[in-house]
């Protein structure tokens, strides 16, 4: 089967479904990472059902179609492109930023970019830290999405001050979503957020507990967050 079949048939079991240059362009996009990932080190999950369901379509889960249009979204800590390049393909009119602190994957991404021909889509090589102080980009988006970076005690105190005051912050998260929450009341109060849902989701044939957690921008961070670089992860806010 290619890629395409698999993600008509994967698609449809989750409720989405793929124009026809949309499919050419998540085949071209995982043949990029494939090849890329045999010289740097992209993703562990190279199959390509694996990849269209843990990758491509775990990405989309956190699509919404009210929230995400005509929006300006930040992909903090993007990686090999997830989710951000899967929801620019699959909702062309989003305005999207990848944010990541290694060039290398960059250049993948911009490579990726300008082969599938995407329009309004940016990297910027920065750390997520660095990125809530530059006036270029603090408090700047609609949407902030991040996905495998980090705890939610500490990814709030990346994302959160990205956030336009009423925007959201979109975490997607693994089976222990719920404990994370728990742990990051304090941090998510603190940087001006406020807990709007946390709902469960299923990957076709997956249950292994994923969840989309969305974070309202209901008051604007305080000046003094995020932190330097690498102090979130070492003391996260509201922790003993």
């Amino acid at each position: 089967m290619t890629i395409s079949d698999i993600l008509k048939t994967k698609g449809e079991a989750a409720g989405l479904s793929f124009t026809s240059l949309q499919l050419e362009q998540f085949e071209k996009y995982y043949e990029m990472l494939i090849e890329t990932n045999k010289v740097m080190n992209l993703t562990a999950i190279t199959e390509p059902e694996e990849v269209v369901v843990k990758h491509f379509i775990d990405s989309l889960l956190a699509y919404d179609e009210k929230l995400f249009k005509n929006q300006v979204l930040a992909d903090v800590g993007t990686g090999a492109g997830f989710p951000g390049i899967p929801l620019k393909i699959y909702c062309p009119q989003l305005k999207v930023v990848l944010i990541d602190s290694l060039g290398k994957r960059l250049k993948f991404l911009q490579g990726v970019i300008d082969a599938l021909g995407l329009q309004d889509i940016t990297c910027e090589h920065l750390r997520a830290e660095d990125a809530g102080k530059n006036p270029r980009h603090r408090e700047k988006y609609n949407i902030v999405t991040a996905r495998a970076v980090a705890r939610l005690s500490v990814l709030s105190e990346y994302c959160l001050p990205l956030v336009k005051k009423n925007g959201m912050f979109i975490a997607l998260k693994g089976s222990k979503y719920q404990d994370e929450i728990q742990e990051a009341q304090k941090a998510v109060s603190i940087l001006g957020g406020k807990l709007i849902s946390a709902e469960e989701v299923r990957l076709p044939d997956l249950n292994d507990g994923r969840a989309i957690v969305k974070i309202l921008k209901v008051k604007n961070t305080p000046g003094m967050y995020p932190r330097k670089a690498g102090t979130p992860e070492k003391q996260p806010l509201g922790s003993k």
